[in-house]
């Protein structure tokens, strides 16, 4: 499959119909460890791009609504119809469901299956203004009361376990993520200085009396002396403001790539202050900047958003975030769910007329809405809608910049040896790393004895790269080049770069690639004409994806869900 150029392989797709995700692939490294690359959505995505030619709809079918995309906005939406009595409505699935929250797994014998994620795997707890994820919590049951209160009491299964997390420093471990062990107390002070600063801007107001920062971003101050950071990058910001400690930029470097895909030097500075002072009030809730508070080092005062967990604890499940998914999707009946993509979006009076190729059957469908909630990524939504540019959105213009990924999945069957004093935790960095870790995928499980089996999940941002290139370079990438860079902070811990230490513990591999992971929220951001010019328009068509924020958290993507969702139940 890898030997055709992508150009044959679209052209033998469109003859048979198919414009979906690619299947997997398995590659093997040049001492025969086999790795399935899966790569979603990247055959749909081409032939949409290049204008193959879509089989033309042999069939019809009359709807209210029509939701296209399946993953945390569409979804989304489709929960709040539901949850509003709503049920003419039909969300159609696109080549992955549930997107970046999707989930995987392995079965290494008859008697397990162990999931993991194939994309974002924790959801800080929710802000005040994050009321929308509140009602979806209580709806679980994660949130088991106080659901709109500033402490709220969680499912303690779903708060994340200690021990959370911990940094590979000089050769040592340490608790906690920003580097202590073995800087120099200049360097400490500074870190002090900085989470001191967050503390400050926390309490403060805009002139319109908002916060400053907000999760989701639309209760935002938008106060033009807060705005203004936008036109600098965070790295610009920070040397104005004498933060030059190589511990705390590297920290923060990482912070941003965790986050958004991109450094420092990419980074809108107010994004980057966002990242830490969006959530919390009275505190660094950051879950990457807790770790001063804790060693009282930070002087603030310290403060819950759950009754039963500390400020900075996160919500995770083995799988990633995939569970809000399968709770969403288990409010749709079969006849709300078609198997399919979007591949034509045309306004046409008083209806709507979508075409969704079923790429299983090699057949067509003509929906005929009278709305539409375009559920997906906005370069994906400006080849499938021709109006589009008429309602102020050109691609080319008002394109953001979408940064790639890689989320790998090892299996083991045996749990490597660790320190006494600091035992495998659910997240484990490397400081220095271009990588951003790996996670504990069965952390959560609650047993006497550690399991046979186990997944440890990397993740790496291909930041500080021109994305083009990068995506170009994944496509015919070989299995050690892929595994090189997998394995690159497990092979730091453990030595699984090696052929002898990887077979002594690794069972299987999967990699995924997200050639367009997330919108990241590069200097000017903000001021996105095109992206505003989609959310003041009064068109059959809402759309409600995280690129209307241009940062790519589940918080984003299920407010404009919400919203589009509550535009449609007004009218």
């Amino acid at each position: 499959m890898w030997q055709l150029n992508r150009r044959q392989f679209l052209q033998r797709s469109a003859a048979l119909g198919l414009a979906t995700t690619l299947p997997a692939c398995t590659k093997f490294t040049s001492w025969g460890l086999p790795i399935t690359v899966y790569l979603p959505g990247i055959e749909a995505g081409h032939s949409l791009r290049d204008n193959t030619s879509p089989i033309q709809p042999s069939s019809e079918r009359r709807v209210k609504v029509a939701i296209l995309g399946s993953g945390a906005a569409g979804l989304f939406a489709a929960w709040r119809l539901v949850q509003d009595g709503f049920t003419d409505f039909v969300l159609v699935e696109g080549p992955e469901w549930g997107g970046n929250c999707a989930n995987g797994q392995f079965s290494p014998n008859t008697n397990s299956n162990i999931h993991y994620p194939r994309g974002a795997h924790y959801l800080p707890l929710p802000s005040m203004e994050s009321t929308h994820i509140r009602e979806l919590l209580l709806d679980m049951g994660v949130i088991e009361a106080n659901a709109f209160m500033p402490n709220p009491l969680f499912d303690e299964r779903v708060l994340v376990h200690a021990p959370e997390d911990r940094l590979l420093i000089n050769g040592q471990w340490q608790e906690g993520l920003i580097p202590q062990q073995g800087i120099p107390a200049a360097e400490i002070a500074e870190q002090k200085r900085f989470f001191q600063y967050i503390e400050q801007i926390k309490q403060q107001k805009g002139s319109d009396g908002k916060r400053p920062f907000c999760v989701p971003m639309a209760h935002s101050s938008q106060d033009t002396a807060w705005r203004k950071l936008d036109d600098i990058s965070f790295a610009d910001w920070l040397k104005r403001h004498q933060y030059t400690a190589p511990s705390l930029l590297w920290y923060l470097d990482y912070a941003c790539r965790d986050d958004y895909g991109i450094g420092l030097a990419q980074t809108s500075a107010w994004a980057g202050l966002h990242y830490f002072a969006s959530r919390g009030e009275q505190t660094n809730d950051s879950r990457r900047g807790e770790e001063i508070e804790h060693s009282s080092r930070a002087g603030a005062k310290h403060s819950k958003t759950a009754s039963n967990a500390h400020e900075g604890a996160v919500l995770t499940w083995p799988d990633g975030l995939n569970p809000l998914i399968r709770h969403m999707t288990s409010k749709l009946t079969a006849n709300q769910r078609m198997t399919g993509v979007a591949t034509r979006v045309q306004e046409q009076g008083q209806t709507v007329s979508i075409d969704v190729l079923d790429p299983s059957t090699k057949t067509a469908t003509r929906l005929i809405a009278d709305h539409v909630i375009c559920a997906m990524p906005l370069h994906v939504a400006a080849h499938i809608i021709p109006e589009i540019q008429g309602l102020g959105f050109d691609l080319k213009q008002h394109g953001t910049h979408h940064a790639p990924w890689q989320v790998s999945n090892f299996l083991i069957n045996r749990f490597p040896t660790e320190p006494e004093h600091h035992p495998l935790a659910w997240d484990n960095v490397v400081y220095g790393s271009r990588s951003l870790g790996f996670v504990n995928g069965t952390h959560q499980l609650i047993r006497t004895a550690k399991p046979e089996y186990s997944v440890m999940t990397a993740y790496h941002a291909y930041a500080n790269e021109d994305p083009k290139i990068v995506r170009q370079r994944l496509e015919r990438a070989t299995g050690d080049e892929l595994y090189a860079i997998a394995a690159q902070d497990l092979d730091a811990a453990y030595g699984w770069g090696s052929q002898f230490k990887a077979r002594e513990s690794v069972q299987q591999v999967e990699i995924t690639l997200r050639g367009h992971a997330m919108s990241s929220p590069t200097v000017g951001f903000l001021n996105n004409t095109g992206v505003e010019s989609l959310l003041q328009q009064n068109s059959r068509i809402q759309f409600a994806h995280s690129d209307l924020s241009g940062i790519s958290i589940f918080e984003e993507a299920a407010w404009w869900g919400d919203v589009a969702a509550k535009k449609i139940l007004a009218r």
